[in-house]
Order: C-alpha cells, then sequence, then structure tokens
C-alpha cells in the first residue's frame, strides 16, 4: 500500500511474488533455482556412488588383467581369482621393485601425472607428455614358485585417444601370451577393433626381440625382414591407430620402458 508519500511500502518479496508468472525476474529465479537444486542432486549423488565406482573401477581392472593373462572365468569370484597375482610396484630407470610405495594402492595414472613421481618426455613416440618414474606390474607363479607370467601396463596415444592396456609376457619376458586395451576412444569399427577377439589373439606367441636383445616387435600392414615371429598384422582402416599402438608397444617395451625390467627377468633376478 502507497504511503503518505506515494511510496509503495511492500517488502521485496511481497513485490516480487506479485510479479506476473512470465515475468523476466520470476523466469531467471526459477531457472536459476531449478540448476542450483539439479547441481546440488548430482553433487550428492557423485559423492554416494563413489565408493561404489571405485570397487567397480577396481573390479574392472582386475577382470581386465585376469583376461589379458588367459586366467578369467565368469564363473569363479574375481578377487579370489585376482589374488594369484603379485601386484608391485616397479621402478622403470633400475627395473627393480621397490618398497616405497604400496602396491595396492599405488595409482599409475595420479604417478604420471604428478611431477615428483614422473619425467617429462622429450623423446615421446607413444606421446603420452609425461612418465610414471614407477608403475605397477603383476607377476604370475606356477605352484613351484616359478615364473608363469608378467603383466606390465601400457598406455600411449592412438587416432582419437589415449589407449589404456595390458601386455602379459611368458616367463621368457620375450614371448607375448596377450595384449589387451580396458579404455580408449578409438573410432568404432576401426581403430576400436582394438578389442576385437580376432585381432587380439594374432598377439599370441609373437617376440618382442631376437636372439641378440634387439626389439623387433612390429604392428604394420608387411611383416618385417626378420619374419612373422616379431610381426602383427595392422588394423584394417585404422593406420593412424596402428601406429599408435606399434608406437606405445615398442616404447614401452623398450630401454625407456621395461627393457631394464624384462632384463632381469632373462637374469634370473627376478
Amino acid at each position: 500500500m502507497p504511503d503518505v508519500n506515494g511510496n509503495n511500502n511492500k517488502g521485496f518479496i511481497r513485490r516480487f511474488l506479485d510479479l506476473p508468472a512470465d515475468s523476466v525476474p520470476k523466469t531467471v529465479f526459477v531457472a536459476v533455482a531449478l540448476c542450483l537444486v539439479a547441481s546440488m542432486v548430482v553433487s550428492a549423488a557423485a559423492v554416494a556412488l563413489r565408493p561404489i565406482q571405485e570397487v567397480n573401477k577396481l573390479r574392472d581392472k582386475q577382470i581386465n588383467i585376469l583376461q589379458v593373462a588367459g586366467r578369467y572365468d565368469p564363473s569363479v569370484d574375481i578377487t579370489e581369482a585376482f589374488a594369484e597375482f603379485e601386484p608391485h610396484v616397479l621402478e622403470l630407470a633400475t627395473g627393480k621393485f621397490t618398497d616405497a610405495f604400496d602396491a595396492a594402492t599405488f595409482d599409475d595414472r595420479a604417478a604420471a601425472d604428478d611431477p615428483a613421481t614422473s619425467v617429462a618426455l622429450t623423446d615421446d613416440p607413444a606421446s603420452i607428455g609425461r612418465q610414471a618414474k614407477f608403475v605397477t606390474v603383476y607377476l604370475l607363479r606356477n605352484e613351484d614358485g616359478s615364473l608363469d607370467k608378467v603383466i606390465l601396463p601400457i598406455h600411449g596415444y592412438g587416432l582419437w585417444s589415449t589407449l589404456y592396456g595390458y601386455i602379459a609376457l611368458e616367463e621368457n619376458a620375450n614371448d607375448i601370451f596377450g595384449l589387451q586395451f580396458y579404455s580408449h576412444a578409438e573410432t568404432p569399427g576401426l581403430g576400436a577393433e582394438v578389442d576385437n577377439p580376432r585381432w587380439k589373439s594374432l598377439w599370441r606367441g609373437k617376440k618382442l626381440a631376437d636372439d641378440s636383445g634387439d626389439l623387433l616387435i612390429t604392428v604394420a600392414k608387411t611383416a618385417p625382414p626378420q619374419g612373422e615371429d616379431f610381426h602383427v598384422d595392422a588394423l584394417a582402416g585404422a593406420t593412424l591407430t596402428t601406429v599408435g599402438v606399434d608406437n606405445l608397444v615398442r616404447f614401452w617395451m623398450g630401454e625407456a620402458g621395461y627393457a631394464p625390467f624384462l632384463e632381469n627377468i632373462k637374469a634370473g633376478e627376478i
């Protein structure tokens, strides 16, 4: 109601409520309010679901390691099956295990992003920018304690994305048992054929290096002069993804990657 001077004494809220429903202030207020409520619901859901996400993330990691090592059986409890594997944090430069980190909780990706535990690469064929100084590797042993397989994490850039995966080696640290990627965003039907079981099966039995230790494994359309033992067929219609996989495998199996560790295995020091 106007006062003696003709001013409106209604409060701000009352005057706001008296505005037409389709007025600009009310429309903006409702939109902002809805956004705030929605963001609070999403944030609450994210926090509430985080433990479940972490459990699923760990389970997915364990399944991928079991699969690349040929030990995955859907009828067997995943945690029980994964208990056969020995996780170790490996110092890449020395090729030896370190107790500086807990292998059960060490985060390879976080280590690669942390300047204290990674190095910026100048020679970077895998296009990863930074490389962690430490990674988590897994050993699988026979009943008599001898080494059966070694599972190594690998990653590198393809055409559209960084491909993350594992390579499994036989006990001689040279013969490939399997290769598997668990995360990438390559082109469906082309680069994404890295997930095709037929293509993945081509890796089994291939060799990383010859008897003199020269790294020869190649992913290409044609085999290297040294022969098919060191050759995996290229992905049809996915040239850049093929080049990316070739680069990342050769990088991680080379001197800047696992070569010191593989030499220690061959020398019987692991």
